[in-house]
């Protein structure tokens, strides 16, 4: 199965990414197809640069991205072509506090 994944660049702390189109068992800074993009979150604002056509070939031959790429792809908008809807998150729960039940008399 083909993942699209994060790559980690650069030097100690000073990480940045590349977006690849890797065999998922491959490991993390290993082999991987092709480069699709970069990512840098130590910008302000984060750089995320896709190749969009590229990322939306992959995924229409059934590529399945890690959680971390699908939250970028959203970010950027290339997950609402791929999909033709935007991605709903679920709402939070509050935290839940036990309370006694009340007595009867």
């Amino acid at each position: 199965m083909v993942r699209l994944r994060l790559r980690r660049v650069g030097r100690k702390k000073q990480a940045s990414f590349r977006l690849v189109a890797a065999d998922a068992r491959s490991p993390r800074d290993g082999r991987f197809i092709e480069i699709l993009g970069h990512y840098n979150p130590r910008t302000d604002p984060p750089t995320v640069l896709f190749k969009e056509d590229r990322v939306l070939d992959w995924l229409g031959k059934g590529a399945q991205p890690t959680e971390s790429v699908q939250l970028l792809l959203v970010s950027s908008g290339i997950w609402k072509k791929f999909s033709g809807k935007d991605m709903v998150y679920p709402a939070p729960k509050a935290p839940r506090t036990e309370e006694a039940p009340a007595e009867q008399a």
